[in-house]
C-alpha cells in the first residue's frame, strides 16, 4: 500500500504567527526552522512513497524548497490541517492507499509512532483514520494539568473504548482521576498524538462536512470524524525514552529544545 506523508504548515497561527518558520536549537547548538525538523521528522519514516509540505505561504514555500522539500501550495481558506490535506492530495491527483497528515508543529514524533499507526491502519478494514494515543506517565499526567491551570493550551487527551474505537479527544484532562501519580507511574490517561493516517476517500469527505459544535468548542480537528459517525482507531504507542511535545506557543520553544539536549537531537 502506497503512503504519502503531508505536512500541513500554515503561516497564520491564531496562537502563534508565523510558527513554521522559528528557529529550534538542537543538542549540539546547531539551529533548524520547524518546518525543516517536521519534514527531518517525516524522512525518518520507513516505507514512505513521497512526502511533501502543503502551504499557503511563499515564505513557507521557500524555506521547505530550500533544504530539498517537495511543496504544494494550498488555499489560505483551509480551517485546518485536515483540510489542507485534503486538498493537498486532490491537487496530487490521488494515487495513493493511505495518507499521513504529520503536523508541522510535531518535530519530536518518532518514525515508529508513524510506522505503527501505519500498520494499525492496515490491519483494521473498518477503521476510516487512525491517530497514535500514548499513555500518560505521572510527570506528563503533571505538566498537562499544570498547563490547564495556567490557562495554556497544552497538549490533548483522548479516551478511546472497545477495540481502541476513539471516544473523544479533549484539551481537557479527560478521563477525570482525581489523585497525584509518581512521575514515573503509569496513569489512565492518554496524551493524543496529533498525527492521522487516513483512508484517502474518508480524508477526501472531510473538507464537505460542516464544523460541528464538538469541534467548534474544543478547537480539535479530529472530532468532525466522530462528529460525523467516521471509525477512528486509537493505536497505543510507546515512547521508547523519547520525550514528546508539540509546538503551540512560544513558551514550548524552551521547552522542546530542552527535550532535544536531553535525547540528543541535533
Amino acid at each position: 500500500m502506497s503512503v504519502l506523508i503531508v505536512i500541513p504548515a500554515r503561516y497564520a497561527s491564531s496562537r502563534y504567527p508565523g510558527k513554521p518558520l522559528v528557529s529550534l536549537r538542537g543538542a549540539g547548538g546547531a539551529a533548524k526552522t520547524l518546518i525543516r525538523r517536521s519534514w527531518d521528522a517525516a524522512m525518518a519514516v520507513q516505507g514512505v512513497a513521497r512526502v511533501v509540505v502543503a502551504t499557503d505561504a511563499g515564505s513557507i514555500r521557500a524555506e521547505a524548497e530550500s533544504f530539498g522539500a517537495e511543496v504544494v501550495m494550498t488555499s489560505p481558506e483551509c480551517a485546518n490541517g485536515t483540510e489542507r490535506c485534503a486538498e493537498a492530495l486532490a491537487l496530487l491527483g490521488g494515487g495513493h492507499d493511505i495518507v499521513v497528515n504529520l503536523q508541522g508543529d510535531a518535530p519530536l514524533t518518532p518514525p515508529w509512532f508513524v510506522e505503527e499507526l501505519v500498520a494499525g491502519l492496515r490491519a483494521d478494514a473498518e477503521a476510516e483514520l487512525a491517530t497514535p494515543v500514548l499513555r500518560c506517565e505521572g510527570a506528563m499526567l503533571s505538566s498537562l494539568r499544570a498547563d490547564r491551570a495556567a490557562g495554556r493550551v497544552g497538549g490533548t487527551t483522548a479516551v478511546f473504548g472497545t477495540g481502541n474505537r476513539g471516544l473523544y479527544f479533549s484539551k481537557e484532562v479527560i478521563p477525570y482521576t482525581g489523585r497525584d501519580y509518581a512521575p514515573e507511574a503509569p496513569t489512565p490517561v492518554f496524551h493524543h498524538v496529533g498525527v492521522y493516517a487516513y483512508r484517502p476517500e474518508t480524508l477526501l469527505a472531510y473538507s464537505g462536512w460542516k464544523v460541528g459544535p464538538l469541534e467548534t468548542l474544543e478547537g480539535l480537528e479530529q472530532l468532525r470524524f466522530l462528529e460525523n459517525g467516521r471509525r477512528v482507531l486509537c493505536v497505543e504507542v510507546e515512547a521508547r525514552g523519547r520525550q514528546f511535545w508539540e509546538l503551540n506557543n512560544p513558551t514550548d520553544v524552551p521547552r522542546i529544545e530542552a527535550m532535544m539536549a536531553a535525547m540528543g537531537l541535533n
